[in-house]
């Protein structure tokens, strides 16, 4: 019995871990003092955004994250925590934990790891505010876009004044032949 015990936790740790492996970002936070509606709609915007919300006790959490080498969250595996797994985008959990901490003042957002780097409250708040991938890559390329516009602008330009002149020259040429 004790055998089986240490097995499902080892599991659990492994999935902890495995899930930690392939987020782009987590966020973990304090869930104290929001009732079950309120649990229900921060689970749901998570859903939302493809975030993986999970709650696992703080022990199981304390030792992946050791395993994985990040030991700076042992203090703060403390009281209810709950972790958010953002897999594709890498605002989507902070910015789901900071909007729905703004409207619901119990939720505590406790810090926060991207790129394998633990991050403080201020950094998720922070990394909250950036926009969306999608809208980043709209960004981008619409920074590519304008020079190649500005230039055709200039080309067409060019050629524009071109064809004015030589339709000036051609009418000055007529009137002269007629006259």
């Amino acid at each position: 019995m004790k055998e089986e015990k240490l097995q499902m936790k080892t599991q659990l740790v492994d999935e902890i871990k495995e899930k930690i492996e392939n987020a782009e970002s987590i966020v973990l936070v304090n869930y104290r003092g929001l009732n079950v509606e309120e649990v229900t709609e921060l689970r749901s915007n998570f859903r939302e955004k493809d975030v993986d919300y999970k709650v696992y006790k703080n022990t199981m959490m304390r030792r992946a994250f050791n395993e994985l080498g990040i030991t700076e969250l042992d203090e703060l595996l403390k009281g209810p925590s709950a972790v958010a797994f953002s897999n594709d985008d890498a605002v989507a959990a902070a910015k789901v934990s900071a909007e729905f901490a703004k409207d619901h003042e119990k939720l505590e957002i406790k810090a926060g790891i991207v790129d394998g780097k633990v991050i403080g409250v201020e950094e998720v708040k922070a990394l909250a505010e950036l926009p969306s991938r999608e809208v980043l890559i709209a960004q981008v390329l619409g920074g590519l876009n304008a020079p190649i516009q500005g230039l055709a602008n200039v080309l067409t330009g060019n050629l524009r004044g071109l064809a004015v002149v030589l339709q000036a020259i051609a009418d000055k040429k007529e009137e002269e032949a007629t006259a």
